[in-house]
């Protein structure tokens, strides 16, 4: 039996866009049987608020479209995530930028753009929802899921 792919989501300060991902990764990959071959995490870039739920407006969009995101807890992205984890998806493309600069060149190949995953991701990524309305954090699901759709895809191709 082949490792797991390992793959973390990585935001702004983990609690709208890459704790979205995370949990509907989890959610899609046990529904299909595929819990043993991929194991999810998200993070984010900037720390302040490290050990919190997701936004509240996120986790009851989530629900709303039944992904659980309330056992989750924001975590600061390090660079020793690079050795952690197989894939290293950036959000946007702030993020990606962001990620670049800390990420050693041996692990280039890891790093990825959400956008990779899915011709529905706009280029410059998944817009932050934090300051929008309700149809925003809908948008980041529309995205979400879409990406998770490609991440899937792209593990099964892995494998």
């Amino acid at each position: 039996m082949t490792a797991p792919l390992r793959i973390v989501f990585v935001c702004t300060g983990n609690i709208c866009r890459s704790p979205t991902a995370e949990g509907v990764l989890r959610q899609r990959a046990n529904a299909l049987g595929l819990a043993h071959r991929i194991e999810v995490a998200s993070a984010g870039l900037d720390g302040w608020h490290a050990g919190a739920p997701p936004d509240p407006r996120s986790q009851a969009h989530a629900l709303g479209r039944g992904y659980d995101l309330a056992a989750q807890r924001a975590r600061h992205f390090t660079p020793r995530h690079f050795d952690e984890f197989d894939w290293v998806v950036a959000m946007d493309a702030g993020h990606h930028h962001r990620l670049r600069g800390m990420c050693p060149p041996q692990h280039a190949h890891k790093l990825k753009r959400a956008a990779d995953f899915s011709e529905r991701v706009p280029a410059g990524g998944v817009p932050d929802p934090y300051y929008g309305e309700a149809e925003h954090f809908e948008q980041v699901l529309d995205l979400v899921e879409a990406i998770c759709e490609g991440v899937l895809a792209g593990a099964c191709e892995r494998s």
